[in-house]
């Protein structure tokens, strides 16, 4: 040893929920990378989800993008760049500008975000690029803009440390937003006052933590909170001095709430008891201090706008905005998901929280000296990819992004790309399913070598710092955007050397004739020089460049961004969702996330964040399952007009009757048959384009496979087309669950053919009359893979059959142990990892609770068990109150 000291940790931000928590990333000498909060950020002070917490399991170069291709061909960037110019400008001059379009991502950095969307309003003379953020926050853009006149958070974290009321609505907040949830905790425990209500059609984790739980109808979100304006009017909560001097619409607004009607009409439009909403109402009307927490459940539907705006009357009407402990809040899904927003990623705004106004447009021409800037908003994200699969859009350009995956009817948008002329991909990963359907496809950066900055959903601006180099040729998105510029003829206005020059425009434009008039101003920062802005710390908007002081929370003044300065009240009338269920479709599917996982899996599947949910499911209420004839573990199929999911049943009493849960984040290629999105209705919002992801009629049937089987194996196998197939991956291994309808002996014959390559010798049990086919291969005394297949589903357990992959070589006797499904030594099955940030198991804490350990805090104490990310603590409360119902109630 030289004895120099290690590098220091580098100070990066986590990309992945919209929470946006610092990350101290430190890289060892063995190549690896320690990972943890970063404890003087002010999102997270430290903690960390499980997610996060794995950063550095996350990074291997494995199925990267490495270089150019042209056709799967490699090539160099010479070659590649040149290509995607001449193609675009091909179809421009063809077709005119409006025949391309760029769908872009909230994990783009701002940087990036903002070139992209230069090049192609400003320069190419088009507004068609849209965002997949457009899936998660759509709705809250288009309700903030009418109500307060810009795209505006008003408060900020701090504000749940304050508050009297927490009210959570659509958000599985434990779950998705796991340090958010626990700093609500952490502010009830100090404080037990505090209330928490969650408003949510499932009993989710974070409603197993709240003080009461409104299990409502899905969609009807809009009725319960106009029926809570009309209940603020009578119980006399009006702020007088608030409305009569800052806002406008109230009558209309309250006209329209009235016409909910009384607390009996709003408990049946809600399906809930009248008391548990009348209680509510007195909660919120007696509380002033209230913050109202809402994300995906209240965004993605088709009056997504409206549920948003009676949300937000309801603050204006008590004037609880503005101010710290209340207002409302929308927490977004991606750690960019504001930038873009900020930069004009939308289709329907422009750059710096413009819009298509004379005077916008102006202004930003001007600026960007672009003559050729688009004048009307472009298509929306379902729209988008309509245009592109009805020829009207010729050539797109994907960033970092998966829509034949998070698109609903997703099936459509594979057809759409197959019969595209152009599709160019910009992406790191090829686990992307939507890299192959591109004609070009570019090796971008990922999160551990990119230099920028993101925005979290309290409008604070955090940089991501580079602290791996790029692996083989992979560049930054911005680079590549400004080469295609180049090549077009745009070089000088893309003539960027680094990020820190492209967030100096960005923060530029922010402040250009910007006299307090529009919300979004970084003037404070224009000016960074390289060295400050590579120094940047977390900095939140307004950060106007007379003062150089952020703004942490806005409309305290009173003053709203709208022409008169004042807020609007926005008339809402309560409207079911787009598709109601019928005897064809009986069931409402809702979508969503698990706790461990993000988004398509590019980056999750690892084997700790897959032990907790190891395959996709169909949650089911047990009473709808008896009905349905599946039983818990069964495969089941879930139908909808617009296509087909096959999934594992999980009986849940969480779930409302009629309805069932899918996640979305599986497809190809670890289970291509259970894309929860090939179900998903495509319809929209009206106004946002937000496509609603949470209530499509489907039916739910029993899958009645001609057979099951498990596949074990030390390299990742290309299965083909199955009806169901899991892939789990393990440390040294990759476990295959599969069934299918066709021929079992003919399916067999396949498999043996493409399982075990390179292996020295193969062994088989066969018998044809009881449908029972095994087979093991072995290189070198080691077991390779081995594969069961049984038309009655009798399968050995998988973990038995994972021990054997734990020995370096097998006997005569071992082979024939493995074969016969039975185990060579003693089996230890652990059960589902319940904490995966400590890597704690069922069977450990189990075994704790019979030992004596009779709380959550105990056992936190003795196995760590809840103590990092908290996500795991009702679970644990859960396994404690089966355990010790006495002592635990």
């Amino acid at each position: 040893m030289d004895g120099s000291a290690p590098p220091a940790a580098v100070r990066t931000t986590c990309p992945y929920c919209g929470v946006g928590c610092g990350v101290l990333a430190s890289s060892r000498a063995d190549g690896t990378v320690a990972i943890a909060g970063d404890p003087a950020h002010p999102a997270n002070f430290g903690r960390l989800c499980s997610k996060g917490a794995a950063l550095g399991e996350t990074l291997s170069i494995r199925g990267r993008v490495l270089h150019p291709e042209i056709g799967g061909r490699r090539v160099g960037w010479s070659e590649a760049l040149d290509a995607v110019a001449e193609g675009f400008a091909r179809t421009i001059r063809e077709y005119g500008p409006d025949s391309v379009a760029f769908y872009v991502s909230g994990q783009l950095l701002t940087e990036d975000y903002y070139v992209a969307n230069k090049l192609i309003k400003g320069f190419l003379g088009t507004a068609n690029i849209d965002t997949n953020s457009r899936l998660c926050m759509a709705s809250s853009v288009a309700g903030h803009r009418r109500a307060f006149g810009s795209d505006t958070v008003p408060g900020n974290y701090q504000d749940l440390d304050l508050a009297d009321l927490v009210v959570l609505v659509g958000s599985n907040l434990a779950w998705c937003h796991p340090v958010l949830f626990q700093r609500i905790v952490a502010a009830r425990r100090s404080r037990p006052d505090m209330k928490v209500v969650v408003i949510d059609p499932r009993r989710t984790t974070t409603a197993e933590e709240a003080d009461f739980h409104l299990a409502l109808r899905p969609g009807s979100d809009a009725a319960l909170f106009n029926g809570l304006l009309a209940y603020l009017h009578r119980a006399g909560a009006r702020n007088v001095a608030f409305l009569d001097r800052h806002t406008v619409g109230e009558g209309p607004a309250l006209t329209a709430a009235a016409a909910t009607g009384s607390i009996t009409a709003v408990a049946e439009a809600c399906d809930l008891p009248a008391g548990d909403i009348e209680a509510f109402y007195q909660l919120f009307s007696a509380r002033e201090r209230a913050v109202t927490v809402y994300s995906q459940g209240v965004n993605q539907s088709s009056s997504g706008t409206d549920k948003v705006n009676a949300i937000i009357n309801c603050h204006l009407f008590t004037g609880r905005i503005g101010r710290p402990g209340m207002g409302p809040f929308s927490v977004t899904g991606q750690p960019n998901a504001m930038g873009g927003r900020e930069v004009g990623a939308l289709a329907n705004q422009l750059a710096a929280h413009m819009d298509f106004s004379p005077a916008d447009l102006d202004r930003v021409r001007r600026f960007w000296r672009a003559p050729n800037l688009a004048t009307r908003p472009g298509f929306k994200a379902v729209d988008l990819f309509r245009a592109v699969g009805d020829g009207r859009i010729k050539a797109v350009w994907i960033m970092a992004t998966n829509p034949v995956v998070s698109l609903p009817e997703s099936d459509s948008v594979r057809a759409a790309l197959e019969a595209c002329p152009l599709v160019v991909v910009s992406d790191g990963s090829r686990a992307n399913e939507t890299s192959r359907y591109a004609d070009i496809l570019l090796p971008s950066l990922l999160w551990s070598e990119r230099d920028g900055s993101v925005t979290n959903s309290e409008r604070r601006v955090s940089r991501q710092r580079p602290f791996r180099p790029a692996p083989g040729e992979a560049r930054a998105d911005w680079w590549i955007l400004s080469q295609v510029a180049a090549r077009l003829g745009f070089g000088d206005a893309f003539a960027y050397r680094n990020a820190a020059q492209i967030f100096r425009e960005h923060a530029a434009l922010s402040a250009f004739e910007n006299r307090g008039e529009r919300d979004f101003d970084l003037g404070g920062v224009a000016t960074l020089d390289d060295g400050a802005y590579a120094r940047l710390e977390p900095t939140s908007w307004p950060v106007r460049a007379n003062d150089r002081k952020p703004v942490e929370r806005l409309f305290g003044n009173g003053r709203f961004f709208t022409a008169d300065g004042r807020a609007a009240l926005v008339a809402v009338v309560a409207r079911s969702p787009a598709h109601a269920p019928d005897p064809v479709f009986p069931l409402v599917l809702n979508t969503g996330r698990v706790r461990d996982q993000w988004h398509t899996m590019t980056r999750t599947a690892i084997p700790r964040l897959m032990e907790h949910t190891p395959e996709p499911f169909v949650a089911v209420h047990p009473e709808d399952a008896a009905l349905l004839d599946v039983a818990e573990g069964d495969l089941a199929h879930v139908d909808s007009r617009w296509g087909r999911a096959a999934l594992r049943v999980r009986l849940s009493p969480a779930q409302r009757r009629g309805e069932i849960f899918v996640p979305m984040h599986w497809s190809w290629p670890l289970a291509a048959a259970s894309a929860a999105n090939r179900t998903v209705n495509p319809a929209t919002d009206p106004l946002s384009g937000q496509p609603e992801l949470k209530h499509t009629p489907v039916r739910l049937s029993r899958f009645r496979a001609a057979w099951q089987g498990t596949i074990l194996s030390r390299m990742p196998l290309e299965l083909g087309s199955l009806g169901y197939s899991a892939a789990i991956p393990a440390n040294d291994h990759w476990t295959y669950e599969i069934a299918g309808e066709d021929s079992l002996t003919e399916v067999w014959q396949h498999l043996v053919s493409q399982i075990g390559e390179g292996s020295e010798d193969r062994m088989d049990v066969q018998d044809s009359a009881l449908g029972r086919y095994r087979s093991a291969w072995f290189r070198t005394g080691r077991v390779e893979a081995c594969l069961f297949m049984d038309s009655q589903g009798e399968l050995p357990p998988r973990r038995l059959l994972a021990g054997f992959f734990s020995s370096r070589e097998l006997s005569l006797a071992d082979r024939c142990s493995l074969l016969a499904g039975r185990a060579a030594g003693p089996v230890r099955d652990e059960g589902p990892m319940i904490c995966v940030c400590h890597g704690v198991s069922r069977k450990q804490i189990d075994a704790a609770i019979a030992g004596g350990d009779a709380t959550v805090e105990v056992l936190g104490r003795n196995l760590k068990a809840g103590t990092n990310c908290g996500s795991c603590i009702p679970e644990l409360r859960q396994l404690l109150l089966v355990a010790k119902p006495c002592e635990v109630a």
